[in-house]
């Protein structure tokens, strides 16, 4: 893994914001593609309309990486990602806790990026109505 394009990777994320959308070029190669537990696509837009999409939903979403793992052109990374929401409880802060894996093409930029977290748990049961009945099946499931 090149240490220093996981670096640079590293403070992008965590630094970015919704004037850093024009950038995502020099992070994402132009066919990359990119999953996470609401989204499937493949192609530079589609992830910048992913991004651009999750500044215009929340209120200061930033990701805060807490660990990570690199070795050939594969990297995983840990993370939280902080934001409150616009339209419910936007006193509120929330996190997510996830994990990335990443693979990069031999510019050091991304191909394939793959979002790993519990939607369930992380999203649905904060939520009024859903989160009652999300909370109801976890309990049922452990039972």
């Amino acid at each position: 893994m090149n240490e220093a394009a996981l670096d640079r990777i590293v403070a992008f994320f965590e630094s970015f914001s919704s004037r850093d959308l024009p950038l995502l070029g020099e992070f994402y190669d132009d066919d990359a593609s990119f999953k996470d537990p609401f989204s499937e696509v493949r192609g530079l837009a589609p992830i910048r309309r992913i991004y651009a999409h999750m500044f215009e939903a929340l209120h200061e979403p930033r990701f805060v990486v807490t660990s990570r793992m690199g070795q050939g052109n594969e990297c995983w990374l840990a993370w939280e990602f902080r934001f409150r929401f616009r339209s419910w409880r936007p006193e509120t802060p929330q996190v997510v806790r996830g994990a990335s894996h990443l693979t990069l093409g031999a510019d050091g930029r991304i191909r394939v990026h793959r979002d790993y977290w519990d939607a369930a748990e992380e999203v649905y049961e904060k939520l009024p109505l859903i989160g009652a009945l999300m909370r109801w099946l976890k309990r049922q499931a452990a039972a």
